[in-house]
């Protein structure tokens, strides 16, 4: 990477971009300061104006295109691009040049955080249907004159739009951007993978739903779930089928092993599992969701619930066997705690479902200190568009 420099007048900094960064940015370089660019690809010589200063680097984004990537297309959203709708990362590249952008950012990831120097290459795999129309979940701000849109990238001002072009047809066919809201409240759309739709209005971002609140129903694994249209469910149509099979290829469950699905949610990962194997526990806090969960595998008698918190329900000596784990936290990971009480009951095998690469390698690092090996990683491109992907990783003792 040769030094940028700045463009005389202009107030802009003229910058030759770098590799990718986890965060939806490249990187770059200003006189000796580091400068995390959005809306560039690596390669590329771009005019990128400061979006915010920091202590040791910059924000910037990219402006005008100077050398183009051969990757850069035309955003197909006329929302996307500097100062406009933050919702997606990578309009601006192909494809085939997001996933790519995402598997060096995870091979990063395991590298620094993870401590494996030696991972090679991990592609990560597209989901049917293409780039576009697939999300099943979006929320809407509303501005002060009530049209619904979305935030810039680190803003809270709101960008009125017509439609999400990433948006499943559903949610695009729901009356929300061609109709009044109150201002500075929130819309929530949901479609489901029975055909249910809904819309759930909330006075703010993290307040409840204004008025009762609809059920849709979502199917996977030969069950049917009940569900909260606000409650967690994978918003790409195709990632649970995906997921679920990929977590039975890594555990191959034999007939008498016992399985636990942490942070379970709903025991979609339950339900998967529970005709291979012997007992299944699934551990997750939200109350909505074991209630559901219940409901839909009451058929399944080899599976139950307990609701609490995993590290506080693996905490209890009583938990002392188990043969699989399906490990499926939050965006911030599972942490030590979890990690250590997982790895004293010595399974046989480990499968994290892990939604962001650092939390994912930080965790890697801590089985690695305990004795368990990542011995299989697979990837999936299940949000398209955005810096988000999903990771599949097999952890399994040395």
């Amino acid at each position: 990477m040769t030094q940028s420099h700045a463009r005389a007048g202009a107030g802009l900094l003229e910058v030759e971009v770098g590799a990718v960064a986890h965060g939806g940015f490249c990187v770059a370089r200003h006189a000796g300061q580091v400068v995390f660019v959005r809306h560039a690809l690596p390669g590329e010589r771009v005019l990128a104006r400061v979006t915010e200063e920091r202590k040791g680097f910059l924000r910037a984004d990219a402006v005008e295109i100077l050398l183009p990537s051969p990757d850069r297309v035309i955003p197909p959203c006329p929302f996307a691009g500097p100062g406009a709708c933050g919702g997606c990362d990578w309009q601006h590249a192909s494809w085939e040049a997001q996933r790519r952008l995402k598997g060096q950012v995870l091979v990063e990831q395991l590298r620094r955080l993870g401590g494996l120097s030696d991972i090679s290459d991990i592609s990560v795999m597209p989901l049917p249907g293409g780039p576009l129309s697939w999300r099943t979940r979006v929320q809407y701000a509303v501005d002060g004159e009530g049209r619904a849109g979305f935030h810039p990238h680190r803003s809270s001002d709101v960008i009125p739009i017509d439609r999400c072009r990433i948006a499943h047809p559903a949610v695009q066919a729901l009356p929300i951007t061609d109709r009044e809201w109150p201002p500075g409240s929130t819309v929530e759309a949901a479609a489901s993978s029975a055909g249910d739709t809904a819309i759930l209005p909330r006075a703010n971002r993290t307040g409840p739903p204004s008025g009762p609140v609809p059920q849709i129903r979502e199917r996977a694994a030969g069950h049917e779930w009940r569900l909260a249209a606000g409650g967690f469910w994978q918003v790409h149509p195709h990632a649970v089928e995906a997921f679920t099979a990929t977590v039975l290829e890594q555990l191959a469950p034999e007939a008498a092993e016992r399985a636990w699905d942490l942070y379970g949610g709903a025991g979609v990962f339950a339900a998967a599992l529970a005709p291979h194997c012997g007992p299944v526990t699934v551990v997750e806090a939200d109350a909505r969701a074991v209630a559901a969960g219940r409901r839909a595998l009451r058929d399944l008698t080899n599976v139950t619930f307990a609701r609490g918190d995993v590290a506080q329900v693996l905490a209890n000596p009583r938990w002392r066997r188990v043969d699989l784990v399906v490990l499926d936290p939050p965006r911030s990971g599972a942490g030590r705690a979890v990690v250590e009480a997982i790895a004293a009951r010595s399974p046989r095998a480990v499968s994290y479902v892990a939604c962001d690469p650092a939390a994912f390698a930080r965790d890697v690092r801590t089985f690695g200190e305990l004795g368990y090996d990542l011995t299989a990683v697979r990837a999936y491109d299940s949000f398209p568009m955005t810096m988000h992907f999903e990771t599949i990783g097999l952890l399994t003792p040395r």
